[in-house]
């Protein structure tokens, strides 16, 4: 064989290996890893079968926890209430910005706790139960305006803008899609058990479920129509990563998050990592300008471990042992009451039951004060290092 036969292989650029590296582990954490846990969903389940694989899912899922979605709560706590007395009341933030916080950090919080004190001073599991279904009203509100966030923030990483236009149909999508997920199944009014706490649920009009499936659909053939007039127009669609991440979000997380038994105890932890990889990104490119030059501070390492350790002893203290120590000494804290007779609409861990939606609704106002474009803070979601731009 002669050497003009000979076909040698092209060396890809190490710059460019690296960067694909990092765009395939940034695709999994904001919601790829769930097309590959689907299927390995249904293997265990016809391995083991349902009962099994149920319970090693479920066992899996709640310890995973510790280090997973309880930490994806606190660390919102770390970033909303540091220097939060400045950003309310100086005059670094927009007038609008700083009566958000207030919101979000004072008034907010205030009315959770009063809401929860009363359903534990009376024991009254309605009460609570209009509590538990509010966050799960607002739930899938967090879930798409997350998912709405992984689009445009990744993509404009890349250099794809979205104009106004394509951001009103894109949010009209994330909210036609809260509304059906929140809307659907048809509710006619059941009693459901959240935490310890059994109440019954509102009940659904029963066109409402047809009504917003319809706003769902049009909403997706708007997106449809956007998509394909910016392909027209130039040539473009957003980046594969940041679109997959978003519909996945969308639809799999929020409209059609009952598709797998098994999937339903997964979401959560998939929703946590996708939010954790952008405070990483955050806090990586915060402490790196702080690293340097004029401020010389800690290296970007120690500030990043600092904050994960912060995170994981703060979701171990208000998940697991504040509520523990409540519920352990529920009795002595009912004023005016028997203790656990006073309570006992609410279950074996009410204290618990109460932190966890305190928690979660709470987590949803201050997300909304966080991420948004009028936080100056958010700047740094747009750096990039020289290893993620060699990937275009």
């Amino acid at each position: 064989m002669t050497s003009a036969s000979v076909t040698l292989p092209v060396p890809v650029p190490a710059p460019r290996r690296e960067a694909w590296r990092a765009r395939l582990i940034e695709f999994l954490l904001v919601g790829g890893a769930t097309l590959v846990l689907f299927p390995l969903a249904w293997l265990l389940r016809r391995a083991v079968g349902l009962d099994d694989s149920e319970l090693a899912i479920g066992f899996l899922t709640f310890h995973a926890a510790t280090v997973i979605n309880d930490p994806h709560f606190a660390v919102t706590y770390l970033l909303f209430y540091k220097d939060a007395r400045r950003r309310a009341l100086g005059g670094v933030l927009a007038p609008a910005q700083r009566a958000r916080y207030i919101v979000a950090g004072l008034l907010v919080p205030l009315a959770l706790l009063a809401w929860a004190a009363c359903a534990l001073a009376t024991g009254s599991a309605r009460t609570m139960g209009f509590m538990i279904q509010l966050m799960f009203l607002l739930v899938g509100w967090h879930y798409v305006k997350q998912g709405f966030g992984v689009l445009t923030v990744l993509s404009a990483r890349r250099g794809f803008r979205f104009s106004p236009l394509e951001r009103k149909v894109v949010l009209f999508h994330c909210f036609a899609a809260w509304a059906y997920a929140w809307a659907s199944p048809a509710d006619p009014g059941r009693e459901l058990e959240e935490k310890g706490v059994v109440y019954t649920s509102l009940a659904h009009p029963p066109a409402l479920e047809p009504l917003t499936r319809a706003a769902f659909a049009l909403s997706a053939l708007a997106l449809l129509w956007v998509l394909a007039r910016r392909w027209r127009a130039d040539g473009r669609l957003p980046p594969l990563g940041p679109l997959s991440g978003f519909l996945i979000t969308v639809w799999l997380w929020t409209v059609y998050s009952s598709l797998d038994r098994l999937m339903m105890y997964v979401i959560p932890a998939l929703h946590s990592v996708q939010y954790l990889y952008f405070v990483w990104l955050l806090k990586r490119n915060e402490a790196r300008d702080a690293e340097g030059p004029p401020l010389f501070g800690r290296p970007t390492g120690l500030r990043l471990g600092l904050l994960a350790a912060s995170a994981v002893g703060l979701g171990w203290v208000v998940f697991r042992g504040a509520p523990a120590l409540l519920d352990g000494a529920r009795g002595a804290l009912v004023l005016g009451a028997s203790g656990d007779e006073a309570m006992a609409g609410l279950g074996p861990t009410p204290y618990f039951a109460a932190v966890y939606v305190f928690v979660n609704i709470h987590h949803y106002f201050m997300d909304n004060v966080i991420w948004r474009r009028e936080n100056p803070d958010t700047r740094y979601l747009l750096r990039q290092d020289a290893r993620e731009s060699a990937g275009g």
